[in-house]
């Protein structure tokens, strides 16, 4: 049962298997952490402030992004979900859009 779920959450994640997708990612999560570390208040300011949500989105997306940035690929399915770059990328993009908008 894990192998087939792990083989279609795989074959789900091939699309995203490239270098310029996996370079944004990685660039997006430094982005956001730089920002969050040199100007916590200004951050938060822009995105709206931050709250439980928005700061574990936030965490959770950086993480991912930096997982998936460096090319590594969890073996087990729930572990390639909760990692999985279309949530990153979404997030951080959501982000990136409302924060320098």
């Amino acid at each position: 049962m894990n192998s087939h779920c792990s083989e279609r959450v795989a074959k789900w994640h091939a699309p995203m298997d490239n270098w310029p997708l996996r370079l944004l990612s990685i660039v997006l999560g430094f982005i956001h952490i730089g920002l969050v570390m040199w100007n916590p208040v200004s951050y938060a300011d822009h995105i709206g402030g931050f709250n439980m949500v928005k700061g574990v989105l936030l965490i959770w997306a950086v993480c991912s992004s930096v997982v998936y940035g460096i090319g590594f690929k969890p073996r087990h399915w729930i572990w390639q979900i909760t990692f999985s770059p279309y949530f990153s990328l979404i997030i951080l993009t959501v982000l990136t859009v409302v924060r320098f908008s």
